[in-house]
C-alpha cells in the first residue's frame, strides 16, 4: 500500500488548508481511513477518522474546525483544516488504521 499526503505548508493563524492523500494498492472504498499528525517533540496523535460507511471521529482539540472526507474514485482523503491554530503544527499523515504502515506525512505550519 501506498499512502501519499500533501497539501501542508505555512499559514497564519485563523487560516485554512486541505490536505489530500491519496491511497494505492488497496480497494479504497471499503477502507476506513484516519489522520494522524505528530508535533515536534509529542506522541503521534489522531486527529480524525472515516468509515467506509461515512462515519467520522474528530479529537477534542480539532472538532468544530476540521472535517474529513473522501473521494472513492479518486481514492482520495482530504482533510479540510479552518481556524487553524499554533497548535495543529505538526506533521499530518494518513494511515489505514487496520493496517501498520505509514505513508509520508505532509507539514503544516501554523506561525505569523
Amino acid at each position: 500500500v501506498q499512502l501519499q499526503a500533501s497539501g501542508g505548508g505555512l499559514v497564519q493563524p485563523g487560516g485554512s488548508l486541505r490536505l489530500s492523500c491519496v491511497v494505492s494498492g488497496r480497494p479504497f472504498s471499503i477502507l476506513g481511513m484516519a489522520w494522524y499528525r505528530q508535533a515536534a517533540g509529542k506522541e503521534r496523535e489522531a486527529v480524525a477518522a472515516l468509515t467506509s460507511e461515512g462515519e467520522t471521529a474528530y479529537a477534542d482539540s480539532v472538532k468544530g474546525r476540521f472535517t474529513i472526507s473522501r473521494d472513492n474514485a479518486k481514492s482520495t482523503l482530504y482533510l479540510q483544516m479552518i481556524n487553524l491554530k499554533a497548535e495543529d503544527s505538526a506533521v499530518y499523515f494518513c494511515k489505514i488504521p487496520a493496517e501498520d504502515s505509514w505513508g509520508q506525512g505532509t507539514l503544516v505550519t501554523v506561525s505569523s
